[in-house]
């Protein structure tokens, strides 16, 4: 096959969306597929002089001005049996220039186009986020075949759209990265504690993920707040990830379980799979996901997942994973959600050895299931369908 994909350009920083094109070019040249990446590349955004809203705006010139122009000559002299592959819904807008031929768009979430459209109210939107937002819709709604990472990122596709695609598939995400269990994980505790000068011994929960309001940190203080108050619990919290905003800082200074709150911020893949190997319990409550990287990293680490009751977070940890509700917005249920959630943590922490090596055992199982393998050879099987249909 001929292959054309677009990415997101790499000045924007980003580092999911990377390593998920990265899977896709690997796996395709493996197989011998003819693939050659699409991505803008920085003239405007140079010119900021790294200002937040220069490059904001000079990088949409970069994307939506320079860009398609660059498209529309190169496509002077691609063959009619060329896919072009979207790596993420989020590059919508370049869509309709290709739309007419072989094409196919991986979705990821719609958290953004939800929020914009006013339908999650966790979530508000701003004036320009908005018209942004119905930006990328308009140009991804005009696509006829779509791969999602999870059942429900499909199922929110569907109802954004009005009508049904010609090709809509499911295919989970593959591990990228090697994550698996420590030889011994007593090993790995003394040498986090020994690396971060915090006792991490005898254990600690971790919760892996940047600060957007649908990872719902502020509810994983929550809740170990509550673990402390009601359990008198003494194994820390790892926070691993961005920075904390100030609502966390001070959320974590009034807690009565302060001292054992540590937020790590800026590490490198060799500590991640460390904090995932050392991990007691990964408590990840988020209320939404496209699909949850952090659950099937922890399960094939050897980290029990405690995660929210909802999909696509059941939809990935299956019967291995530990399930919460997730978090009311009504305040008035929300000390109810708390002891509760805090019971099922106590409960999980306290298993017997025996409970627990069966939890982590059912847990690596699991994770096998997501295999890089495994996608590359579903969307492959796709990508021939879609240029079969002639």
């Amino acid at each position: 096959m001929k292959i054309i994909l677009f990415t997101h350009p790499s000045f924007l920083g980003h580092k999911s969306m990377p390593r998920f094109a990265q899977m896709i070019t690997a796996g395709m040249k493996q197989k011998g597929h003819d693939l050659t990446v699409w991505s803008p590349k920085a003239f405007f955004f140079r010119l900021s002089f790294k200002k937040p809203i220069l490059e904001k705006w000079f990088g949409y010139m970069d994307q939506y001005v320079i860009f398609p122009l660059q498209v529309k000559l190169r496509l002077l002299n691609c063959s009619k049996e060329t896919l072009f592959v979207f790596s993420d819904n989020a590059l919508g807008p370049w869509v309709p220039l290709v739309k007419k031929r072989y094409h196919v768009v991986h979705c990821h979430d719609f958290l953004a186009q939800k929020s914009a459209f006013g339908l999650l109210q966790e979530n508000k939107t701003g004036v320009t986020g908005k018209y942004y937002q119905k930006f990328i819709f308009s140009g991804y709604r005009t696509a006829r075949n779509f791969i999602s990472i999870s059942k429900k990122t499909q199922v929110d596709l569907h109802a954004l759209l009005d009508k049904n695609p010609e090709v809509s598939r499911v295919v989970y995400n593959g591990m990228n990265q090697n994550f698996e269990p420590a030889k011994d994980y007593h090993i790995v505790r003394e040498e986090l504690s020994d690396q971060y000068k915090i006792d991490l011994s005898e254990g600690y929960i971790l919760h892996v993920g940047g600060n957007a309001f649908y990872k719902n940190k502020l509810g994983v203080l929550e809740i170990y707040d509550q673990l402390v108050k009601d359990f008198k619990v003494e194994i820390p919290l790892v926070l691993a990830g961005e920075s904390p905003t100030k609502e966390m800082i001070a959320f974590k200074e009034q807690s009565p379980a302060s001292q054992s709150i540590f937020f790590i911020n800026n590490i490198d893949d060799l500590q991640l799979k460390q904090l995932y190997q050392g991990a007691s319990v990964m408590l990840f409550p988020s209320l939404y996901e496209g699909f949850g990287w952090p659950i099937v990293e922890a399960m094939a680490s050897g980290s029990l997942v405690i995660t929210t009751n909802e999909d696509p977070m059941k939809e990935v940890a299956a019967d291995a994973g530990f399930y919460i509700p997730k978090k009311p917005t009504d305040s008035e249920k929300l000390l109810d959600w708390k002891m509760i959630t805090a019971k099922e943590l106590e409960r999980v922490i306290h298993f017997s050895p025996k409970e627990r090596r069966d939890a982590v055992c059912k847990s690596i199982l699991r994770s096998k299931e997501f295999s890089a393998q495994g996608f590359v050879d579903s969307i492959e099987a796709i990508y021939q369908e879609i240029l079969q249909d002639k």
